[in-house]
């Protein structure tokens, strides 16, 4: 029989090596499960397949894991390193029923009673033969069923394209020998156990079935929130109860998604097409956060940053490709436009308007179909900074659908919501052109189909995507640690006051685990230094000096674990970023050796791919800008002046350093700035490195423009301490636009009335502000000093000068 049996898996491989392709997930197992490849390993299959046994061993073979059907050797025993649990459906009866996989458990468990240095690791791997989950209204299990001989062959026709090979985090069973003993029963428990696990895992990579749309409609159009808002509508605009029920359902169909499988398929062949055709390939980091999560049956709630339209469709196929389900994606109105508005449908997008003010009917459709989706256990995507950023950094959060979120938690949901923050970026984004023609004054342009085919027909050779999954915020738990009042029942009044301070919260850490997932890349590292130049421009060795000087301190200052830093040399990332298309970085050559700079066109784009990190190195810039202009200062009033301007930092960048931790990351930064030899520290003074002072002067500049637009709002308010808040920010906006004109600051935001109202806004957080609107002008004065000690001559009196005439004009 065994004969049989291997004749018959080598009849196989042939076809199969044709019709299924390589889909591991994930695709590197060994370092993303942590595998130890010098320890024995067995692989545990759901059911009896020889289809699915030849399909897993080539792509076991494909990522550099042991043969499955080669034995293991351990003590001078052979075992085999591959189990069936179930028997399934079989054409051929093999050694994979149920008893004889729990006594080959036992013979694994009773070797590591004797072998005390044994630590065999069991992999739960399954097949999964697309990722259908089927529909309400229809009979019939997902194409994840154990299928026959004939159906399997069907499936590989098929969805042979679209089958996936699933690895699991390895289980040890040293661990469960020293936890729980090597007895008989503990082998059926891991038989138990790992069945458990099967049928969570196609859970977590099919979902729920999709919604029957119209009975959907009829359930939501009969809930009592629904009900009276409609009654309202008809009471207030006098209109039969007919005419508002109608247009409750034009609201609710202009809002509903209507997910179709096949939809994503093709959507998927598209994707692979359009990712080849524009980028190098798509960096995925962290996903193994979502995978835990779904097996745990959590609620995913997805928010990304927003940088480009394709943020939508590059989170669904990899999520796609993760084995994941992909969500439901609460996508703008604006594209909601013939042919890809239901093309967005199919896949998954549901619509929402810019705005809900003055339209109670829909924002309680909205409302309750967001509620409706989480109940069923879609997982739901939302962009929290509500538009694509244009400057590249990340926007205050608009918390609308975080509320609804929260919200969903509280009245009806019993599985635990997990929102997971979600890093999206790219080293030419998409929009580049547009957004290039917006910065410089231009009006946005309304989407159509003729500008999607326009701009993807003249991109390519756009670098690498990166996809990093931040730090899952569990929002019981995370409600339970800061507001531990969220359970108790409260009137209106009183929830109000908690549940807001919890919206503005989640959504604001949302924002910082964004930013603790930021991936670095050759782009962004090359525009931080040549637009740290004032002249846009270096020498190569100055280039490659600083890039070198950026990687080193990211490697042993890590902002966060989450950061993503390249590993390639510095000359490897200027070769790739000069390769690029459409990126406007000359080469130049004199007598002297070459020169690196940026186009003038260029330079308010860069703008964009160093917002996308500035985060990174706003601390060590602000010190290392600090000892440039003192020249050499103690290290206790280094501390002090970066304690006063932090503050305002962290919320202008959405860092995570608390107070507390501080002093100790500031002292990191000291000692890695005096490692490279860029500042001097005596005892308990720093001081200018002279020869590297080039270097410092790259580092300081990080921080300019922000402390100069602090200076700016400080200037009128010492000027005039009685000015309104709406006239502050406005005199502040006037101000910076005078500057950069007449000192060529070419960053977007530098005039941004937002960043203003921001920094307004956190002066009377910070106690600059009494209660009753007062300056506190001894606090103010402070600041004052300290901003215009790291500001030069001749841009300080730009702005005494400018802020007087503007005294002058009111």
């Amino acid at each position: 029989m065994a004969s049989m049996l291997n004749l018959y898996r080598k009849l196989l491989e042939l076809p199969l090596s044709v019709l299924v392709k390589n889909n591991p997930i994930p695709h590197n197992p060994i370092e993303e499960l942590s595998l130890n490849v010098q320890q024995p390993i067995v692989y545990v299959l759901p059911y009896t397949s020889q289809t699915d046994l030849v399909i897993f061993r080539k792509n076991c073979l494909n990522v550099g894991l042991p043969d499955p059907f080669e034995k293991n050797e351990i003590g001078g025993i052979s075992l085999p390193r591959f189990v069936f649990l179930d028997e399934g459906r079989r054409i051929f009866k093999s050694k994979g029923a149920k008893k004889e996989t729990i006594a080959i458990f036992n013979k694994y468990l009773e070797l590591h009673r004797t072998l005390a240095d044994l630590d065999v690791q069991l992999i739960p791997v399954s097949v999964l033969w697309g990722r259908s989950p089927g529909h309400e209204n229809k009979t019939g299990l997902p194409n994840l069923r154990l299928l026959n001989g004939i159906q399997k062959f069907a499936a590989a026709i098929w969805f042979g394209r679209d089958t996936f090979v699933r690895f699991s985090q390895a289980v040890s069973l040293r661990y469960m020998v020293n936890e729980h003993g090597s007895d008989e029963k503990i082998a059926a428990k891991l038989a138990r156990v790992a069945k458990i696990h099967f049928s969570k895992q196609r859970i977590s990579a099919t979902g729920p079935r999709l919604p029957n749309r119209q009975a959907m409609f009829n359930k939501l159009l009969q809930s009592p929130a629904i009900l009276k808002a409609i009654e309202d509508e008809a009471k207030s605009k006098k209109i039969p109860m007919e005419k508002a029920q109608k247009e409750a359902y034009k609201i609710l169909d202009e809002i509903a998604a209507n997910v179709s499988y096949e939809g994503l398929r093709v959507a998927d062949r598209f994707l692979r097409w359009l990712w080849n055709k524009l980028y190098q390939g798509i960096d995925v980091q962290h996903a193994d956060r979502v995978r835990k999560l779904a097996l745990e049956g959590h609620e995913i709630v997805y928010v990304p940053c927003h940088r480009s339209h394709i943020d939508y469709l590059l989170l669904s196929y990899v999520l796609y490709h993760q084995g994941l389900v992909t969500p439901h994606i609460a996508a703008g109105i604006n594209l909601n436009f013939w042919p890809v508005g239901a093309m967005f449908r199919r896949g998954g997008a549901f619509f929402i308007r810019r705005t809900f003010k003055g339209n109670r009917l829909y924002s309680t459709i909205f409302r309750e179909y967001l509620g409706e989706l989480f109940h069923r256990g879609y997982s739901v995507e939302y962009f929290i900074e509500g538009g694509r950023s244009r400057t590249g950094r990340l926007l205050a959060p608009k918390t609308g659908m975080m509320s609804m979120t929260l919200q969903a938690l509280q009245q009806r949901q019993t599985r635990p919501i997990s929102v997971v923050p979600v890093y999206v970026g790219y080293e030419h984004v998409l929009e580049v052109d547009t957004y290039a023609k917006e910065l410089r004054g231009a009006a946005k342009e309304k989407e159509n189909a003729g500008l999607v085919l326009r701009v993807i027909k003249k991109l390519r050779n756009l670098g690498k995507g990166y996809v990093n999954f931040g730090e899952p915020i569990v929002l019981s738990s995370y409600l339970n640690q800061h507001f531990p009042e969220w359970k108790e029942p409260h009137s209106e009044d009183e929830r109000s006051q908690w549940f807001n301070k919890a919206v503005d919260s989640v959504s604001n850490q949302v924002m910082v685990n964004i930013n603790n997932a930021a991936a670095v890349n050759a782009m962004n590292l090359t525009g931080t230094a040549l637009l740290s130049s004032r002249q846009r421009a270096l020498t190569r060795k100055q280039l490659l000096e600083q890039l070198a000087s950026y990687q080193q301190f990211l490697q042993n200052v890590p902002y966060s674990d989450d950061v993503i830093v390249p590993s390639e040399t510095p000359e490897e990332m200027l070769d790739h970023v000069l390769n690029l298309d459409r990126v406007g970085v000359l080469v130049e050559k004199d007598n002297f050796g070459e020169i690196i700079r940026l186009e003038r066109n260029s330079a308010v784009l860069m703008t964009y791919y160093r917002n996308n990190i500035q985060h990174l190195f706003a601390l060590p810039s602000l010190v290392a800008s600090i000892v440039l202009h003192y020249g050499a200062i103690q290290k206790d009033l280094v501390l002090e002046a970066v304690g006063k301007i932090y503050p305002f930092l962290r919320g202008e960048l959405f860092l995570h350093f608390s107070d507390d931790e501080l002093k100790e990351r500031v002292e990191n930064i000291i000692q890695e700035l005096q490692r490279q030899n860029i500042i001097q520290c005596n005892e308990n003074l720093l001081a200018i490195h002279k020869p590297q002072v080039r270097m410092l002067q790259l580092w300081s500049s990080g921080v300019r423009e922000i402390l100069q637009r602090y200076y700016i709002t400080v200037s009128i308010l010492q000027n005039d301490p009685t000015i309104s808040r709406a006239t502050l920010e406005k005199e502040s906006q006037s101000v910076a636009q005078r500057l950069s004109v007449l000192h060529g600051i070419n960053a977007p935001e530098f005039f941004d009335k937002a960043v203003f109202s921001a920094f307004v806004g956190n002066l009377k957080q910070y106690g600059y502000f009494d209660e009753n609107n007062q300056v506190n002008e001894a606090l103010l004065d402070e600041l004052s000093e300290i901003l215009a000690q790291m500001i030069s001559t001749e841009v300080r009196l730009t702005i005494k000068s400018a802020v007087e005439k503007t005294e002058e004009i009111d």
